[in-house]
């Protein structure tokens, strides 16, 4: 480890809830308005999976809020798909960049997922997740035709051979996509280490396979599914949400309302490199508080049939920790090789 990212994670450890923070907002307004961060050049924001999926979604989604509600300080954000190596080539961009908060990236479930399984090879702790702004669904589908009405079905077809049927996640085994189906495939009895899992390098590519009868089901989050759902190509059969969704996800049981007793969910946020300091920090978070309370983001993340919410830095530092500790002892329990 460097000192630089050593430095970096002991502030934040001692940090209190909100002091590094706290302590811009305690100053006078004219001395906030002489010191404030803003941004005076293009915004990179970095996106690591091929466009199509969530996480593209969302970011895009982000970079037009930013631009159209007029937050960053009249700047543009380029936003710049990097696909590979578990989302490390977006990773990269921060990397290059310490301190320098015009580079931002995509937070994930999945990342941090990655990083357990040894897929991902880098550490989020030495990254700053500023902001948490949808909670996801991730949901089992198969297409309308298929003889699978329940998830019920499916887990008693796997119970008897395994690899009856293709699953598709994205972009790799061992991320978020892949975890919320073995989840509670295992659960149910399932032999997972026998499951036939094909990765993509999208969500968007794993509901092309299954339409075109390439594979069977796809595990993916619901700006993936739900708009295919609606034009009534596939079906949903299970959401690995706590509780039942509403709008589109409605009529999705959960695995819970199944019989299966568990749950699986998935954030999407923002991140800065590692060496962003506090005023950077402010500026992001109150930036993209105003994105999260937009009737237009609202709109996109309700349609998509996930959740918008709004977490700050200490919320989102303090989910990658508890993730991180969940997400080994999640792995440990379903036995899934790591890397």
């Amino acid at each position: 480890m460097t000192p630089t990212a050593y430095d970096r994670r002991q502030w934040l450890g001692l940090m209190s809830a909100g002091s590094a923070i706290g302590l811009l907002g305690s100053l006078p307004p004219a001395a906030l308005a002489q010191t404030a961060w803003k941004p005076t050049q293009t915004i990179t924001y970095g996106i690591g999976v091929a466009p199509g999926g969530s996480v593209d979604l969302y970011a895009r989604g982000i970079k037009n809020a930013l631009e159209t509600m007029q937050l960053i300080n009249g700047q543009t954000v380029l936003t710049d798909n990097k696909p590979g190596a578990a989302g490390l080539m977006a990773l990269q961009i921060l990397q290059r960049n310490p301190g320098n908060a015009h580079f931002l990236g995509t937070f994930h479930t999945g990342s941090l997922a990655g990083q357990v399984t040894g897929i991902l090879k880098a550490d989020m702790r030495e990254y700053v997740p500023v902001a948490m702004l949808v909670e996801e669904t991730t949901l089992m589908a198969v297409r309308a035709d298929s003889p699978l009405k329940s998830a019920k079905d499916l887990v008693d077809a796997l119970k008897r051979n395994p690899a009856a049927y293709k699953i598709a996640v994205a972009p790799l085994r061992g991320l978020n996509t892949h975890l919320a189906i073995v989840k509670p495939l295992k659960a149910a009895g399932v032999d997972i280490s026998k499951l036939t899992i094909a990765p993509f390098r999208s969500s968007g590519e794993s509901m092309t396979a299954l339409l075109g009868g390439h594979v069977d089901v796809v595990s993916a989050t619901g700006p993936t599914v739900v708009p295919i759902a609606q034009a009534g190509k596939v079906r949903m059969l299970a959401s690995a949400a706590a509780e039942r969704g509403t709008g589109p996800l409605a009529q999705v049981q959960t695995w819970r309302e199944q019989g299966v007793p568990v749950d699986y969910v998935s954030y999407n946020g923002v991140l800065l490199p590692a060496g962003s300091d506090a005023e950077q920090i402010r500026f992001w978070e109150q930036a993209l508080r105003k994105v999260a309370a937009s009737k237009d983001w609202i709109s996109l993340v309700e349609k998509s049939g996930n959740k918008p919410i709004f977490k700050g830095y200490v919320d989102s530092y303090r989910y990658l920790q508890a993730e991180l500790k969940a997400t080994q002892a999640l792995v440990a329990e379903l036995k899934l090789e790591t890397q």
